[in-house]
């Protein structure tokens, strides 16, 4: 009679994998729940302290951990010496092991959960039966996930096979799943944790990433691409997006989506609504209104042309009137906290149109309690960058308390608003960035150049080709100017207020620069590349 050791936390579909395990002759050992859920459903079970003749003890945390059951999972078939040790002590090989492990990951996303109830979760018995029977799955199945119940069943009917790729494909599924159960963890204790010797980077760091979706194709049509989840908890950011209509997002869609969360992060708890608009993972625009459809309509002034295609992205639900001017043009996804049912009607008549809603939105701007929370990764030939995300600006830190103004004249109070504002908005944009503003919104964006006095010209450029003027802007450049070329550029449009970060061994020169100009010049001592 061969034996299966069974025990589960996730309980579905145990009953009739452990129905037809019986039905082959087989004996079933199992634990506590998984037993009395077995011997429900007529399944005959030996308790696992039958079999070791030990009663589990610590409150549940020793129970399989005995060598009458690793040594029975362990014992290699072919291995004379084995059996025979296996066979002076009395213990009898085990030959499938199913199990799947306590709630670790759901338990931790609880906003309630303390440290000692989450290490409660942290399976030892479970991890260590599964990797004796992937280690040993020469003559072991190794079983962690129930959907394979059904296939190995149907292995184990066919006798004439010997079912070995099956098992290895299992085995490594087995591995798969424990090392991302321990990323999990390791994630959780890190956040929050002391840190590292690494400036507060861990020495090594694991990745648990479940797989949401596979996509037709990556950038381009002849590259593979697939988009994956952080798996140390509830998902948050992209993930946390329910999709009410449309097509799939694609690999490109699931960019531009990105770079609008990140756009509009520093404007969520503002009492007036938000609005960006990107492009190629960069706004084209990006406005506060009074209303949804003002911001909106601020936000697509500015780069009408570039809008074409785009993701729009709000902060407050969709009116039915900004809805109507959203049906107006080609977009390809809209992302906002709620809309009204009406702007809901009108917007699922775009057939292709991707309308998305956050199923909890204050998930948008954090993803505390996980993983990769605080962290930014992105993939570079042969290896990946890390870094600690970047806090969103908010607008209230820009004000004339606040700030430290370089220039001989400061800034008006309506010339601090919009500083305030562009400052907040040109972290989303792609760097070299510069953002022109007035009236909280964006007239006219330069980015990713190679010279920030191109960015300037371009974004002047921009402005005037939507039919905005500049004259009377403000300007926020997210790194330093390194010549005064930029100011006398900015100066020239009509630009009347800057504000940068400072610190070029030529600030002299661009204060200067913005005082023969009569330009009010703020320096913050930030830096806010976006590359």
């Amino acid at each position: 009679m061969r034996t299966a050791v069974i025990s589960v936390s996730e309980k579905t579909g145990i009953a009739a994998f452990g129905r037809g395990l019986a039905d082959r002759g087989w004996r079933i050992v199992s634990t506590g729940g998984t037993a009395s859920e077995l011997m429900e459903a007529g399944v005959a079970v030996t308790g696992v302290d039958q079999l070791t003749g030990q009663r589990e003890m610590l409150g549940g945390r020793v129970k399989t951990l005995h060598p009458v059951i690793h040594g029975g999972i362990l014992a290699r078939r072919s291995v004379a010496e084995d059996m025979k040790q296996i066979a002076e002590r009395g213990i009898e090989p085990i030959d499938l092991v199913a199990v799947n492990l306590y709630p670790f990951q759901k338990t931790i996303v609880r906003e309630s959960v303390m440290l000692a109830e989450a290490l409660e979760q942290i399976d030892i018995g479970g991890p260590t039966l599964l990797r004796a029977a992937a280690k040993n799955h020469a003559f072991v199945w190794p079983v962690c996930d129930p959907s394979d119940y059904e296939r190995v069943l149907a292995a184990l009917e066919g006798e004439e096979e010997d079912g070995s790729d099956l098992r290895r494909d299992l085995a490594e599924k087995v591995f798969r799943h424990t090392a991302s159960y321990d990323a999990a963890i390791a994630g959780y204790l890190r956040e929050g944790g002391p840190g590292s010797a690494n400036g507060g980077l861990p020495a090594e760091l694991l990745a648990s990433l479940t797989l949401v979706q596979k996509l037709r194709y990556g950038e381009n049509p002849d590259q593979q691409a697939a988009f994956y989840r952080d798996a140390s908890g509830a998902g948050w950011g992209i993930p946390a997006l329910e999709q009410l209509h449309g097509k799939e997002l694609s690999y490109n869609n699931l960019l531009d989506v990105d770079g609008a969360l990140v756009a509009i992060a520093p404007f969520v708890d503002g009492e007036r609504p938000a609005c960006a608009i990107v492009k190629h993972t960069t706004p084209c625009g990006i406005a506060v209104g009074r209303s949804v459809l003002e911001a909106y309509q601020k936000a697509l002034a500015c780069d009408s042309v570039s809008a074409f295609g785009s993701v729009i992205a709000f902060t407050q639900p969709v009116t039915e009137a900004a809805a109507e001017a959203i049906a107006e043009r080609f977009v390809e996804g809209v992302l906002a906290p709620g809309y009204a049912d009406a702007a809901l009607r009108l917007l699922e008549e775009k057939k292709n149109l991707r309308i998305l809603r956050p199923e909890r939105p204050e998930r948008l701007r954090s993803g505390r309690g996980h993983l990769w929370a605080g962290l930014d990764m992105r993939g570079v030939l042969g290896g990946l960058l890390v870094q600690s995300s970047p806090r969103p600006i908010a607008t209230a830190e820009i004000s004339e308390g606040n700030a430290a103004v370089s220039t001989a004249r400061s800034p008006t109070a309506e010339e601090w608003l919009d500083l305030a504002f562009a400052w907040a908005a040109i972290q989303s944009v792609k760097s070299n960035a510069i953002l022109l503003a007035r009236d909280r919104a964006s007239i006219g964006i330069g980015a990713g150049q190679m010279s920030r006095v191109d960015s300037v010209r371009l974004a002047i450029q921009k402005a005037r080709d939507a039919a905005l003027d500049p004259t009377g802007a403000v300007l926020a450049s997210d790194a330093f100017f390194p010549f005064r070329d930029g100011i006398d550029s900015a100066a020239a449009a009509g630009v009347t207020a800057v504000i940068q970060p400072g610190g070029s061994v030529r600030d002299d020169e661009v204060i200067e620069a913005a005082d023969e100009h009569g330009i009010a010049m703020v320096f913050t001592g930030r830096r806010l590349f976006r590359h």
